[in-house]
């Protein structure tokens, strides 16, 4: 018998001063059985750095023809697209004829560096792409927080994000790699 998704719970309070978009989020995640919680806790960061009303969780490791997090408007229309990892060129090509914005968020350090320096060349030319990278220890960091409930704070000012939980703080600077060209 296939084992289940596990599900948590969790109200994030956001306070985005650098984009001046503040909210509390009641999510509802489900975490794939092949899914780690450092995974885990980087799909709730991405959610945070790239929070809007609309955002939501796809079906992501789970299904190959959805992202981990996107964005649609009412007719259906995918506004952003955003995967984690280091997707292959073809699939980011896909994506960003598919989406208003594409957005990939590594979270694995140095194999995020190896993995740049190859697909970049092909890639910087794209003018709906964004690359963010989050540090490995913060993600390493936060997934020691993972609860099957949970309560957290986000604040991002001056491009820090300070992610709070009971009486930590996990403090960090996210890394744009690449931004769309407008």
């Amino acid at each position: 018998m296939a084992t289940k998704a596990t599900i948590y719970k969790m109200e994030i309070e956001i306070s985005d001063v650098d984009r001046s978009y503040y909210a509390t989020h009641s999510l509802t995640i489900a975490q794939h059985p092949s899914e780690t919680e450092r995974r885990l806790m980087a799909r709730v960061l991405a959610f945070a750095i790239l929070a809007e009303e609309d955002l939501e969780f796809g079906k992501g490791v789970s299904t190959e023809d959805e992202p981990d997090l996107w964005r649609r408007d009412l007719t259906g229309r995918v506004l952003q697209w955003i995967v984690l990892g280091q997707p292959d060129e073809s699939d980011i090509r896909k994506a960003c004829g598919r989406a208003d914005q594409v957005v990939i968020v590594n979270y694995s350090g140095n194999s995020a560096e190896v993995w740049w320096s190859k697909i970049e060349p092909s890639l910087a030319k794209l003018k709906n792409l964004t690359v963010i990278d989050l540090p490995s220890e913060a993600i390493e960091r936060a997934s020691r927080l993972v609860q099957r409930t949970m309560r957290m704070q986000v604040m991002v000012q001056e491009g820090e994000l300070q992610l709070m939980h009971d009486d930590d703080v996990i403090r960090f600077q996210p890394q744009f790699r690449l931004e769309p060209k407008t």
